[in-house]
């Protein structure tokens, strides 16, 4: 784990989603090739449709499926929904997730998410988790700019009138800090992800974690949590 000397003071922690708190990689990668396999595209490898995992659409599917015909986008993203719900049952929580949220915000931090999802699919997961009742606000693919632009932690920022420095993003690609650096926030890198750790430390962040628990600690004295 990589600390860093400084101890920022942070009211605020963003989170992506897929590959941060719920562990979908391995379905979302799944779903990706599966959706080209039916439409007879070429199939990518899974390092390639994990790499876009946190991107928007169409920022996606023009590295995934750079053959996809236009009019055939519909059922392509068909079949990707196939896909990823015939896998749903098999989703679950990144171990120490929830007890991470209740610190949090028992602490008074606040919470948000800014994900690569759909706002009908972060909906659907916040349903799922039950987490929806810690986050003060949330951010989607579809409702705003694509990672690494900067809007949606901009959008976040003003919407719970936090200043960039007192807010820290937290991510397992580098689109999450790529968009954190561009916003002016720190990022925090969780190596359990969809991204390497080589990609990740190529955004200095400030710091890579390896478990859920490890992001406790790093958080806990920059956000006021009791060790």
């Amino acid at each position: 784990m990589n600390l860093p000397q400084d101890k920022a003071g942070y009211a605020l922690v963003v989170f992506d989603w897929d590959g941060t708190l719920m562990d979908s990689t391995p379905s979302i990668v799944a779903a990706i090739q599966g959706a080209c396999r039916d439409l007879g595209l070429r199939v990518p490898p899974d390092e390639a449709a994990s790499w876009v995992i946190g991107l928007g659409l169409q920022d996606a599917l023009l590295r995934t499926a750079p053959d996809l015909p236009p009019e055939q986008l519909p059922r392509f993203l068909d079949r990707y929904r196939f896909h990823y719900l015939t896998r749903d049952p098999q989703l679950r929580l990144f171990e120490g997730v929830e007890a991470l949220l209740v610190r949090l915000r028992d602490a008074g931090v606040r919470l948000a998410v800014a994900t690569g999802k759909s706002r009908v699919g972060l909906e659907r997961a916040f349903d799922s988790t039950g987490l929806r009742r810690y986050f003060d606000a949330s951010r989607c693919a579809d409702e705003s700019f694509s990672k690494p632009h900067p809007a949606m932690l901009n959008e976040l920022l003003e919407e719970l009138e936090v200043a960039p420095a007192a807010a820290v993003m937290v991510g397992d690609t580098s689109h999450d800090l790529d968009m954190a650096r561009n916003a002016g926030v720190h990022g925090v890198g969780v190596t359990y992800g969809a991204h390497r750790i080589d990609e990740l430390s190529a955004c200095s962040p400030q710091a890579l974690v390896g478990s859920v628990a490890e992001l406790g600690q790093w958080l806990g004295p920059r956000v006021g949590l009791a060790s």
